[in-house]
């Protein structure tokens, strides 16, 4: 039997695609249970690689005949092993190259809709990381906001658009992941927006985002409209784009409420956060579409693979905005908040200028699943 490399992308597909597949995770089973890929028709079955040393023949009535095996570790060598024991043991095979690292930095970007007087927008999924970016364009010109750190995605892909980047934007100083933002500014020659309240400590120059900033996109003027949106940061903001769409940063999500604790002032942001999201939202059209910075869980996607929702919806369905009392909701998301994002405080040093790690540490430093959110 063959071994077959498989790539990020392609299992990309099969998430969006909605296609079955049966994953055999040879990680321990503590890094298993933390995090993995998701998919809405995969199976999985987790083998810690050192039970298997011996033979995989004690596995192979549980591992199915009728659909695809995919072989997955931390970094690809020990899914090579395995997927080849499973070879000589007469079963077909593959594995995941470059790892769950590799699914932890693959972007796919997805068209969301066509924008008014023929402007694009269109959303960056990080599938193994849960991050959301976007890029608008239009007459030649292109606006990026909450970038992740792989920017030649966003840099290449505005040239095969034909699209020159003009303005980069982050909604708030991000500590889930490393920001591209600054640094695809400086390859480009493009403006860098970060809000204030978030850059008191940063290192580097930037333009302040600041609440009504209104920046237009190309001839067709598309118009990018900045709202000040406290509450997972200081200075959280958000941005309305065509008067159709709502990107929330890490505020709102599909289904679940950003958490205000990531800079230790839980406690004093909680306010801010309740009035973002039922007073200043509450004011907003309901037909706005919401495009979050983030995603949770699988069944956030959309079937062409977006994260989007209509704001009304999410009114009447998530349940971080139908908690009537104010002491429930501060207990809600002060009490019961998940763990903290792997190595937070120092992508919050990167962030701010402070930390220029290599590329290595990077990746380990955002290893694991997106941990902004409190459902």
């Amino acid at each position: 039997m063959t071994v077959n490399k498989w790539t990020a992308a392609k299992i990309a597909r099969k998430v969006i695609d909605n296609e079955e597949l049966f994953i055999l995770d040879v990680r321990n089973r503590d890094a298993f249970a933390d995090w993995k890929i998701e998919g809405h028709k995969f199976e999985y079955l987790n083998i810690p690689y050192f039970e298997l040393l011996d033979g995989v023949e004690e596995i192979l009535p549980k591992l199915p005949t009728d659909k695809e095996v995919l072989v997955v570790c931390a970094k690809e060598g020990s899914s090579v092993m395995v997927a080849e024991m499973l070879s000589e043991a007469g079963r077909e095979a593959a594995y995941l190259e470059g790892g769950m690292k590799s699914w932890s930095s693959y972007l796919e970007p997805i068209k969301v809709a066509d924008l008014n007087n023929g402007g694009e927008l269109y959303q960056f999924v990080r599938l193994g990381k849960g991050c959301l970016s976007y890029m608008v364009i239009s007459d030649g010109e292109a606006a990026i906001i909450d970038a992740v750190r792989f920017t030649d995605v966003f840099v290449n892909f505005a040239k095969e658009k034909g699209a020159e980047i003009k303005h980069v934007f982050d909604t708030h100083l991000h500590a889930d992941h490393i920001s591209g933002g600054r640094h695809i500014a400086a390859e480009t020659g493009a403006a860098y927006y970060l809000p204030p309240k978030d850059a008191t400590e940063v290192v580097f120059d930037y333009t302040a985002l600041t609440e009504d900033l209104s920046v237009k996109i190309g001839a067709s003027q598309i118009d990018v409209n900045a709202l000040y949106s406290p509450g997972h940061t200081i200075g959280s903001t958000s941005f309305v784009i065509d008067n159709q769409f709502l990107l929330t940063g890490d505020i709102l999500f599909i289904d679940s409420i950003g958490r205000p604790d990531l800079a230790g002032l839980a406690g004093d942001w909680v306010g801010d956060l309740r009035e973002t999201l039922y007073s200043r939202y509450r004011a907003l059209a309901e037909d706005l579409v919401v495009l979050p910075a983030h995603f949770m869980i699988i069944d956030e996607l959309n079937e062409d693979g977006t994260v989007a929702r209509r704001l009304g919806d999410l009114f009447k369905e998530n349940h971080g905005l139908n908690i009537e009392d104010e002491a429930a909701f501060r207990s809600t998301v002060t009490d019961n908040l998940p763990p903290q994002p792997n190595a937070y405080e120092q992508i919050r040093q990167v962030n701010m200028g402070k930390m220029s790690p290599e590329n290595d540490e990077q990746t380990e430093m955002e290893i694991g699943p997106n941990r902004c959110a409190v459902r």
